[in-house]
Order: C-alpha cells, then structure tokens, then sequence
C-alpha cells in the first residue's frame, strides 16, 4: 500500500500536461466541426402548394423577393429589428395582458359571488331586480374576461411558435 502511494505522489501536474500534449498530437482533428451558422443555413425544402393555392399565389407574388418579406415596417414606415428587446417587449405585452385579465376576472368573480349572496339575503321584488340586473352584467363580463384570458394563452403560444420559426433563441422569452 505504500509502494501504491508513492507512485500516485510521483506524478506532478507538468508531468500530467506533457503526456496529455503528446496525446493531443497524435489523436486526428475532427473533420468538421458544426456551429450555429450551419444549422441555420439548412433550411428544409417548402412543399409544394395545393394546385388551387398556387393559382391565387401567382396572382399576390411579392416582385422584391422572400426575403423583403422577413423585414417588416411599423406605422410610420421605418424598418422593425426583430432583436432581443423586440420579441422580449412583444412577450411582456402579451404577458401583461393576460396577468390583467385574469386579476379582473378573479375581481368579477368576487363581485359575482357577493352579489349572489346579496340577491338571496333580500326580499325586497325591487332590490332584487337591481341586483339581478348587476349580477347579469358583473356574469357577462366574466364570460368576456374569460374568453380574453384563452385567447391571450393562445397568443403567447403563437408567439412562441412564430419566435421558434423566426430562429429567436429560447433565452430571449424568458
């Protein structure tokens, strides 16, 4: 066992850099080395369009190219760079919105249940009527509420798609 420790002791790190250096000569180089520059440059070949598709297509063909196409103008006619605070201001909007819609609904819905209480505490016809007719509009705008919060999840679910198809990288939603 001592013998055993000794040779362990024996090896210093230059000793260990020098055989690790003869090692690296002698092992070939990678044929080719893949970065992201590559993979973006594959694109996967578009299918052809359905026969009736192609016609319309012919007749709203873009002379400039596909290219032009990725490059978008806002309102006033200057050019849009889709960068990291692009996509980011586009998420947080989108994220914002729906953390709005869904503290208002939580609000109505308390409206609603007070308001469902109150209708039964009373027994007043005209009390009622009043309360009825709150309770009707705090319950539709529940239901409006409710359909805005699916459709700002299926918009962040879009974005997510159209970020993914634009080649967005995964950090920049977060």
């Amino acid at each position: 066992m001592l013998l055993f420790a000794t040779t362990v002791e024996g090896q210093s790190l230059a000793d260990l850099a020098r055989k690790e250096e003869e090692r690296r000569k002698v092992v070939p180089e990678a044929a080719k080395v893949y970065t992201n520059k590559d993979l973006n440059a594959a694109h996967a070949p578009a299918l052809p369009p359905p026969a009736d598709a192609a016609k319309d297509a012919s007749k709203e063909k873009d002379p400039k190219g596909d290219k032009d196409k990725e490059k978008e103008k806002d309102g006033s006619g200057k050019q849009i760079v889709k960068d990291k605070a692009y996509w980011g201001a586009r998420l947080k909007a989108l994220q914002d919105q729906l953390n709005q819609n869904q503290t208002y609904a939580e609000a109505i819905q308390t409206r609603v249940n007070a308001l469902n209480t109150d209708f039964a505490n009373r027994d007043d016809p005209s009390q009622r009527a009043v309360i009825e007719r709150d309770r009707q509009k705090a319950l539709t705008e529940l239901v409006r509420l409710k359909q805005a919060i699916v459709d700002g999840k299926k918009a962040l679910a879009t974005l997510d798609d159209e970020a993914r198809r634009a080649g967005v990288p995964p950090g920049w939603l977060r």
